[in-house]
């Protein structure tokens, strides 16, 4: 007589409140050209995380229709794909402390990037999503979306970074 394995459910992988404020605290104010994007965290989760940018002038990349620039799509984009990553190697090693696993960020890089503009960057908030596709011993592949206040997909990309 063979025995059947039972399958378990595992249950979902929950950040501790320090490592969601550590991961907003690098992402927002250790990495200073995220400040100049004008970067947010919204949320963090192992399989998705959302950010958000305020339009200001600064950001403008046609003036007569005060749309956003597109290598401020391109690299805020980036920085949410690396967030994601971040994310994914957090819930991939919880058996560790909040401390341990804000190190295994420091060989994070972007490797590869591919964005795709599809519609103009026109309005005054736009909300960024991303998430690991794949989270390999070396290299991370992430998908991102960067979104109108309609919630309307404006641009999406691709990226592939080392985490090793």
């Amino acid at each position: 007589m063979t025995r059947s394995k039972k399958t378990e459910a595992t249950a979902p992988v929950v950040f501790e409140p320090e490592f969601v404020a550590a991961l907003a605290d690098i992402f927002e104010q250790r990495i200073v050209f995220n400040q100049v994007l004008g970067l947010k965290v919204v949320n963090v989760r192992p399989e998705q995380v959302v950010g958000r940018i305020t339009m200001r002038p600064d950001l403008v990349g046609h003036y007569a229709y005060n749309r956003i620039h597109g290598g401020v799509i391109s690299a805020s984009l980036d920085a949410m794909g690396g967030l994601a990553v971040m994310a994914a190697i957090g819930a991939r090693h919880m058996d560790e402390s909040v401390e341990h696993r804000l190190h295994r960020f420091a060989k994070l890089g972007t490797i590869d990037l591919r964005i795709d503009y599809l519609r103009p960057g026109i309005g005054e908030v736009f909300e960024l999503r991303a998430e690991v596709m794949r989270l390999g011993s070396r290299v991370a592949s992430t998908r991102m979306e960067f979104l109108g206040a309609d919630g309307k997909l404006l641009s999406c990309g691709s990226g592939a970074y080392i985490v090793s």
